[in-house]
């Protein structure tokens, strides 16, 4: 059995640990509604690109644009947004289990994938298993901004324009809400899947005409699907620390209490044992 010192000091040590924990679960709040702000204000820009894109694509021109067209698949690319740091319960794990299963089910060699990480977990755990990266990108603020994602979304496009790769996947999580995310596996190139609008075609008037509005906007509506997951999975991501924090802090307090406990028993039953001798030697004095 411990002594009082070992539990007084184990005490000592968890209330500090819960005073952390609820920190942390503090700011994970703050980021989390600024983060599910950055969302759902993206989502009405990411519906109004997609309206115009299948309002051009499904009208009366003959659309030949190479991300559009589905082709034989001899190599797959892989978005995978994780974090830069831990703490964040399922969050990392549960989207490089995704990542994962989608290479040991669909390729028989590395050959046939490549792998750009988004976080510094994602690109470790790439490491660890010596999976092919093309491209990585780490270190990303909480809030990040269009500007700060163009590049890899960019190089991420035109290694489909170039027929590096074949298609192009994300795999993150998607909020749903503060307690709530899902992995999620979305197909970015090609583009076969955009769905026309309630808009009609005739509601446009393009100038200087709908190839060349085509050409330059399909690549901003392919970055911005990257963009519009990143901000989904940052939001994901502050959910499940404040989450992941809050179940931390209500196990140190469950901690606390049964050390308090067993701190009230061994110290009642050190102080019976003293009385006890205290009796026995007044007894054998008489």
């Amino acid at each position: 059995m411990a002594s009082l010192r070992e539990i007084k000091t184990r005490i000592g040590s968890t209330k500090k640990t819960k005073q952390i924990t609820q920190a942390m679960e503090m700011v994970s709040t703050s980021k989390l509604k600024k983060a599910e702000e950055n969302a759902k204000n993206f989502v009405p820009y990411m519906e109004k690109i997609q309206d115009v894109v299948s309002s051009i694509a499904s009208g009366n021109i003959e659309v030949d644009h190479p991300m559009l067209t589905s082709r034989p698949i001899k190599k797959t690319g892989y978005i995978v947004i994780a974090s830069d740091r831990g703490l964040a319960g399922p969050y990392n794990t549960n989207v490089l289990r995704k990542m994962n299963e989608a290479i040991q089910s669909r390729h028989q060699s590395k050959d046939e994938y490549t792998i750009i990480p988004i976080g510094k977990v994602a690109r470790d755990f790439c490491r660890k298993l010596d999976l092919p990266i093309a491209h990585e990108i780490t270190g990303l603020p909480d809030q990040p901004t269009f500007a700060e994602i163009k590049e890899i979304a960019n190089y991420a496009v035109n290694l489909f324009a170039e027929e590096e790769i074949d298609e192009l996947n994300l795999i993150y999580n998607h909020f749903i809400s503060a307690i709530s995310q899902e992995v999620t596996e979305t197909k970015v190139l090609p583009l076969t899947d955009i769905e026309a609008g309630e808009t009609q075609t005739s509601m446009y008037e393009y100038e200087p005409d709908q190839e060349q509005i085509l050409e330059v906007l399909l690549p901003q509506y392919a970055e911005s699907l990257v963009y519009g997951a990143l901000l989904d999975g940052k939001a994901s991501e502050h959910a499940s620390r404040m989450t992941a924090m809050r179940n931390a802090t209500d196990n140190a307090e469950d901690i606390i209490d049964e050390l308090t406990l067993s701190y009230n028993r061994a110290r009642q039953a050190a102080i019976t044992q003293e009385i006890s001798e205290i009796v026995s030697g007044a007894a054998a004095q008489e």
